[in-house]
């Protein structure tokens, strides 16, 4: 056995989502926010 970790447990969850958006709602006036900033 080598000390790598070889391939991705597809069974094992994670504790957070890979991206924040998940938790934002269409709605949220973030949203808005983040785009207004963007176009700056």
């Amino acid at each position: 056995m080598s000390g790598f970790i070889q391939g991705v447990d597809r069974q094992q969850e994670t504790l957070f989502p890979e991206r924040l958006d998940v938790y934002i709602s269409e709605e949220n006036a973030v949203r808005v926010i983040d785009v207004f900033v963007n176009s700056l």
